[in-house]
This record gives structure tokens, C-alpha cells and sequence, in this order.
């Protein structure tokens, strides 16, 4: 009986020593996350990322069982968010949404950026798929795609089209409908979807590209009329408007995207434990009964795959700004 309760002192000792010897950095990471974590959005209150974000959070956080707390720190054409996020503690507690605004647009548009994307994100889960929304005013005798194309080579110059502001996805992403339709039409930059989807009810600009989260109340409601969207497929939260590419402009595509991001650095044990936490969050009933009832999809995947679509796209709208000689203000 000495001999065991000596055998057993041992072996506590040893262990305490192995757990003494363990690396801080290890035994942290083991127990993440135990305190809140900031998700960082980029853009203000309300918006089509801000939206998203506050419905990821909701089922987020039991999902890792610690609070996730919204910040929107808006501003800088979103590179204020996005920067305070890749000079963040590469710890697990600072996080970002990035949508492809920030991480596949704009970066062609500032001049000197104060982060590099690949060198200073990490990519951690898209969160959501979604579409831009064509739509015209229900004041117009504007009825169809082909409708705004006709008229758009009827009158070159003379149509207007808006966006929520200078490089946002519906900026560039009626730019590339112009292109591909063959039409010149005025682009109108505003401060926020919301005014410009204002003007447009009132009929002030002829058509615009917006953010289906963003303007689905109003595509359901009939105070815009909805012509397309602009992904590959149809919205199954309206599958009677067809795509762009359907409606008249064959190999138009304009599909919009959101994901989690952290600063480079992060750990790989808890890089995994956040990918696997927010596919979890976005399969909940909660997360799709929200998602179904705006239009957009929830997204999933690995790290890499999000890494991937965010160079295959950077690579594509990079093509459109240069081509269209977009400038920010």
C-alpha cells in the first residue's frame, strides 16, 4: 500500500510537471474561447453586412458559449473596420465580418490601403451567399431587363443608376451590366442604400443595383419593381424573378458574399474551432428561417475555400474597376 500511494505521488508530480511545461500560448488556446468576442463590422448600423452580422452573432455565440458582440465601425471606403481588425491580437477575441465589398472591390479602388488582404486576414467560414437586386422605379414604364436595355440604347446618357456609394458591389455591379448590355447610363453614388432606394421609389434615377437583404422589403412590397437578380441561380426567396442572365444578358453574373475573418496569425486549433462553430450557427432554424425570409443563403465551407473565392472574385471585379476607370471619391 506505500508502494502504491508512493507510485501515485509520482505520477502527480509528473503530471504536474507536464502541465506546468505546457506553452501558455497551447493551454489558451485549449480553453477558447472564455471571454465575449468582438465582431467587427465594417460598415453602419443597418446595412446589408451589418444585418448579416447581428443574425450570425444571435447563433453564434451559444454555439462557441461565449457572448459575441457587435461593433460597427464604419468609414474609409470599409477600411477602417477591416484595419482594426488585421492590427488586432491575433487571439481569437478580435474578429471581423468581411463582405466582398471590402475584400474582393474596394481594395482596387483605394490607393494605398493600410493592410494587405493576403498577408493580414485570415479567412475563417463565409457566413452567406446572396444577390444584388435589379430594380426600377414602379413609376417607370420600365417593365423588363430588355425593357431598360432598349431604352438604355434609345437614350444613351440620359438614364441614371444608383448605388448605396462609390465601389460598392452595386456600383460595380451595374457598371458590369452596362458593359455587358451595351448601354451608357449615369451612375449616381449615394450615402447609403437607403437614400438611394428612396430615389429611386420616387423615380429621381432610373435603375439600380442593391443588396437583396438590403431592398427586399421593398421588392416585396411593390414600392420598387424587381426586374433580376444578379447571382447564377434564382433567390428561393423570390423564385419568380429570374437572373440577369436569364432575363437578357447572357453571362451576367454578380453574386454577392459575406464571410468571418481574423487577423493573420491566428492559431490553427482555434481557426477550426471558429470555421466549425459558425457552419454550425448557419444550419441552425433560426439562421435559415432569417436568411429565407431576406433572399440569401447560407454559405459554409472551409478556410481555404473561402481564401479561394475571395481571389477569384478580387480577380474579377479588379478587371471591372480598371475597365470602368472606377475611382473613389
Amino acid at each position: 500500500m506505500v508502494v502504491d500511494r508512493l507510485r501515485r505521488s509520482v505520477g502527480l508530480a509528473l503530471l504536474g510537471g507536464a502541465l506546468w511545461t505546457l506553452p501558455t500560448g497551447a493551454f489558451a488556446q485549449s480553453q477558447y474561447p472564455d471571454k465575449p468576442i468582438r465582431l467587427i463590422v465594417p460598415q453602419a448600423p443597418g446595412s446589408a453586412t451589418d444585418t448579416v452580422a447581428r443574425i450570425l452573432a444571435a447563433e453564434l455565440g451559444p454555439q462557441l458559449g461565449q457572448q459575441v458582440i457587435v461593433e460597427n465601425k464604419p468609414g474609409g471606403a470599409l477600411t477602417i473596420g477591416i484595419d482594426l481588425v488585421a492590427k488586432a491580437a491575433p487571439d481569437g477575441y478580435t474578429l471581423g465580418v468581411g463582405p466582398i465589398g471590402a475584400l474582393a472591390v474596394t481594395r482596387h479602388m483605394v490607393a494605398r490601403l493600410p493592410y494587405n488582404i493576403e498577408r493580414d486576414l485570415t479567412p475563417i467560414a463565409l457566413i452567406a451567399r446572396g444577390h444584388l437586386l435589379l430594380a426600377v422605379s414602379p413609376t417607370s414604364d420600365i417593365k423588363s431587363v430588355k425593357d431598360l436595355i432598349a431604352q438604355g440604347k434609345a437614350n444613351p446618357g440620359k438614364l441614371s443608376n444608383a448605388s448605396s456609394s462609390n465601389g460598392s458591389p452595386g456600383h460595380v455591379g451595374g457598371e458590369l451590366f452596362k458593359y455587358m448590355a451595351g448601354i451608357d447610363a449615369v451612375h449616381v453614388p449615394y450615402r447609403g442604400g437607403a437614400a438611394a432606394t428612396t430615389d429611386l421609389i420616387a423615380g429621381r434615377v432610373q435603375f439600380m443595383f442593391e443588396s437583396l437583404n438590403s431592398i427586399s422589403p421593398h421588392a416585396k412590397s411593390g414600392s420598387v419593381r424587381a426586374l433580376a437578380v444578379s447571382g447564377d441561380r434564382r433567390s428561393p426567396g423570390f423564385p419568380d424573378i429570374p437572373t440577369v442572365a436569364e432575363a437578357g444578358v447572357p453571362g451576367y453574373s454578380a453574386p454577392t458574399w459575406s464571410g468571418v475573418i481574423g487577423p493573420a496569425g491566428l492559431p490553427r486549433p482555434i481557426v477550426q474551432k471558429l470555421n466549425e462553430a459558425v457552419n454550425r450557427a448557419i444550419k441552425t432554424k433560426a439562421f435559415v428561417d432569417r436568411f429565407g425570409s431576406i433572399g440569401d443563403e447560407p454559405a459554409g465551407g472551409t478556410p481555404e475555400e473561402f481564401a479561394q473565392t475571395i481571389a477569384r472574385d478580387s480577380a474579377k471585379w479588379g478587371d471591372v474597376v480598371r475597365r470602368a476607370n472606377v475611382k473613389l471619391d
